[in-house]
């Protein structure tokens, strides 16, 4: 299949720096990352974002690509792939990593390929599997994103019985070492092919990867070796952390099977909105409204911030839309040391109705001028 545009893949214009690449990958990475995503094109979609990240990321790797196209990079080691079969064997940059893959698209199993020739990968099959990930959103107020705050987060989750510890086995029966893969988990194969013997591996029938087959399953879990329960977890929101950032807790997701280990929680921060205060990364913006007077003939305002309220010096003559900065009075940096700035637009109102001793006090001023 013809490969897609790299800038198509990460949707980004080919005027993007380096900056928006770098979004807009680790955006697309974590979408088909296929710990998270259980599509069946996910893995695909993945290596895709990843091929197309690795070449616009690098000056050397864009330049060519902008001026050839995909036949640009395959001078460069990883985004080429390899040329294919020639008299003098593989061409180009080998990724032997991809070569396994292709192997094992041919024969359904898990085979290496190395050096030394062909062989089994030695894998340790204990039945064991990694728990899911579990995903949930958390809002939080504007002030509390600000200044941090603590919240309870609850779920439901697939956690370790607490009967059987996870094994599935039933108090006090034994679990024994499966006969068929001697506790390997996997049983060997020898297929005959045009590059020769290869040996295989497949998980064990017997005991499904296990390595253990148990005699008596749990009355609590069914033998699964674990079960769901509601939990509550506390998650400490660090001051400053703006709205669409994802946390993520290790070995807080699903547990895994057969005492595996268990997935992550990732939390996505929802940040609501402010009545007067709009925040833009680490600074806030805010319109402050005032009279025609004060516009022409200057004075001194109270402005709100984050923190406190502080005095603004208008000028003489300002005009509509101005805008005042406030440096240091903006938001906590949520990496790094220090705040960002605040900045004020002035909007001059225009009095819509008038009084006639008001009338006639802008007519002589109208005259005046």
């Amino acid at each position: 299949m013809e490969k897609r545009d790299f800038y198509e893949v990460l949707s980004v214009s080919k005027t993007a720096d380096k900056k928006e690449i770098k979004k807009a990958y680790r955006k697309l990475a974590k979408e088909f990352h296929p710990d998270r995503n259980k599509a069946t094109d996910a893995e695909s979609k993945f290596k895709e974002v990843q091929e197309a990240y690795e070449v616009l990321s690098d000056e050397d790797k864009r330049k060519a690509y902008d001026q050839y196209g995909h036949a640009g990079t395959q001078g460069f080691g990883g985004a080429g792939g390899f040329g294919g079969f020639g008299n003098s064997g593989f061409q180009g940059n080998v990724d032997y990593q991809d070569i396994n893959d292709i192997f094992n698209q041919f024969f359904g199993q898990d085979v290496d390929f190395g050096f030394g020739g062909f062989g089994r990968r030695e894998k340790q099959r204990s039945g064991q599997t990694r728990g899911n990930d579990i995903e949930g959103t958390i809002s939080v107020l504007f002030n509390d994103a600000i200044f941090g705050t603590e919240k309870t987060f609850t779920y439901k989750r697939r956690a370790n019985c607490d009967t059987c510890g996870g094994n599935g086995a039933k108090n006090g029966t034994s679990i024994k070492t499966c006969s068929k893969c001697s506790g390997k988990g996997y049983v060997n194969h020898i297929q005959s092919t045009f590059l020769g013997s290869i040996q295989t591996q497949a998980v064990c029938p017997e005991c499904n990867g296990a390595g253990q087959v148990v005699q008596e399953v749990c009355d609590k879990c069914n033998g699964k070796g674990n079960l769901e329960k509601d939990e509550d977890f506390k998650i400490n929101i660090p001051h400053g952390i703006p709205d669409g950032v994802t946390l993520r807790f290790k070995g807080r997701g699903h547990a895994g099977n057969k005492g595996g280990p268990a997935g992550d929680l990732f939390i996505n921060i929802e940040v609501e909105t402010h009545d007067i205060f709009e925040r833009r990364g680490d600074d806030i913006y805010m319109e402050k409204e005032i009279d025609v007077v004060l516009a022409t003939l200057g004075g001194e305002i109270e402005i709100p911030t984050v923190k406190e309220v502080v005095k603004l010096r208008i000028s003489e003559g300002t005009q509509s839309h101005k805008v005042f900065k406030l440096s240091g009075k903006g938001a906590p940096k949520f990496r790094g040391t220090g705040n960002g700035d605040q900045y004020i637009k002035i909007i001059v109102k225009i009095p819509e109705r008038l009084s006639n001793e008001q009338k006639d006090l802008w007519k002589k001023l109208r005259d005046a001028s």
